[in-house]
């Protein structure tokens, strides 16, 4: 895929980088913006499925949840994840990229630095001195 999440002013752009620059501005148009991000994927195999703005892939799993069950498999429905929050930009392209990295990003998520105000370690020097 060609998408691509970038993080400007605090929020969540998902440009495709298929389409063309703008040639007054340079920059192309963004697909979609959001303030956090949410991804639905299967447990099991890491398939991501939908991503986007939580309230819209929320929706999404509830109604696809429902259907799966309806239809006989349930086992296949309670695979079914959604993921949301402030999440690193690097790990959600990785999910747009590589098949089956969403069951990576699962198994460390606790671990996940807050994905919009990532400092980097030396910002966090002095609260450790004082502790």
């Amino acid at each position: 895929m060609d998408m691509q999440y970038q993080i400007k002013a605090g929020s969540y752009y998902l440009y495709d980088l298929r389409d063309a620059p703008s040639a007054a501005t340079g920059e192309r148009r963004f697909r979609l913006k959001t303030e956090t991000v949410a991804l639905a994927f299967d447990r099991h195999t890491g398939q991501l499925h939908q991503h986007g703005s939580p309230t819209r892939i929320l929706s999404w799993a509830s109604m696809a949840r429902r259907r799966l069950r309806a239809a006989g498999a349930p086992d296949v429905a309670n695979d079914l994840v959604v993921v949301s929050g402030p999440l690193p930009v690097d790990e959600l392209n990785k999910c747009l990229r590589i098949q089956g990295y969403c069951r990576r990003l699962l198994q460390r998520l606790g671990s996940l630095p807050h994905g919009k105000f990532q400092r980097p370690a030396e910002s966090y020097a002095h609260y450790r001195q004082a502790a």
